[in-house]
């Protein structure tokens, strides 16, 4: 992809641009600046300029043999490497590192394609988990043929229906398959959300839109996270409702579903994955009571 050329998103199979190297998923700079709509100089640039975020694991520069091997997987113009195009190796992004993405691309686009990005990892993961038995009958050529020409998607369909999962423990780095979970959690309202978290930002709000129409949600938190009040007012233009409520009353966090179901989780939805924490569910139905009893009274104290 030459480096000044900026590529509809709806024109990317986002699944076909996702590759294997050194045993990770991995997305190239070019293809993600196309996504984000930026040149790849413009989108280097930005993460340059927040390098602090971006260490090793999160995005490394491919050695010319990797170069030589992704291009021989995948179409890429000739200006990309040839003189006046691409003059240096690419430089490729792991999970973690496209997920800090949306935190430094901080547009409406950035957080739409993110959320876009996050789901094809998603849809992938779920897919391998569950058709591991399926993997174990095929052979290591068969095997390496499916991941090259990136047909995952084919088979998407015959995904199996997951039982319901009440506690889960994600280690550091399974960023997408905590993303995953909590948004199962948060489709599974149908009227409102209930959210206990003092950390809210941008990936908080990236979980939250995943919910169903006319769900309202309810944060509740010291407001210690980045979220900007016009962060709060593009969500609820494209997302409504979501309302931010002042309390600081809780160290832990909790997600309450409908008014029924409760579930208390080890860290801030924004951070979830990037450090080991669990997620329970909660069966006291008094518990869900008493906890939301304790929210009205706040409110009915900061209002009066």
């Amino acid at each position: 992809m030459d480096n000044n050329s900026i590529v509809p998103v709806e024109n990317i199979d986002i699944y076909k641009i996702i590759y294997t190297i050194r045993d990770k998923q991995v997305m190239v700079d070019s293809h993600l600046a196309a996504l984000y709509k930026v040149e790849t100089r413009v989108f280097n640039q930005a993460v340059k300029r927040n390098i602090e975020r971006f260490p090793e694991h999160f995005r490394f520069q491919l050695t010319d043999e990797e170069y030589r091997n992704l291009k021989s997987q995948t179409v890429i113009s000739s200006s990309d490497s040839q003189h006046g195009g691409r003059r240096y190796n690419p430089y490729v992004f792991t999970e973690q590192g496209i997920a800090m993405l949306s935190a430094v691309l901080r547009s409406d686009v950035a957080i739409e394609v993110s959320i876009k990005i996050m789901d094809a990892f998603v849809e992938m993961r779920k897919f391998l988990s569950s058709n591991k038995q399926l993997f174990a009958r095929l052979d290591k050529v068969e095997l390496k043929q499916i991941e090259t020409d990136k047909k995952l998607e084919e088979v998407f369909n015959y995904l199996a229906v997951q039982e319901e999962v009440k506690q889960k423990i994600f280690f550091n780095g399974q960023i997408y398959d905590a993303f995953s979970f909590l948004v199962d959690l948060i489709k599974k309202a149908n009227t409102r959300i209930t959210l206990i978290d003092n950390y809210v930002d941008i990936n908080t709000l990236n979980i939250l839109c995943k919910k169903n129409s006319h769900v309202v949600v309810k944060i509740f938190g010291s407001g210690k996270g980045s979220l900007s009040k016009q962060d709060l007012k593009r969500f609820n233009s494209q997302y409504p409702t979501l309302i931010l409520k002042k309390n600081d009353d809780f160290h832990d966090r909790f997600i309450i579903i409908d008014d029924k179901e409760l579930y208390h989780i080890g860290a801030s939805l924004k951070d979830a994955g990037k450090k080991s924490f669990g997620i329970t569910k909660m069966e006291d139905k008094n518990l869900i009571k008493s906890l939301l009893d304790r929210l009205q009274m706040r409110e009915d104290k900061l209002n009066s």
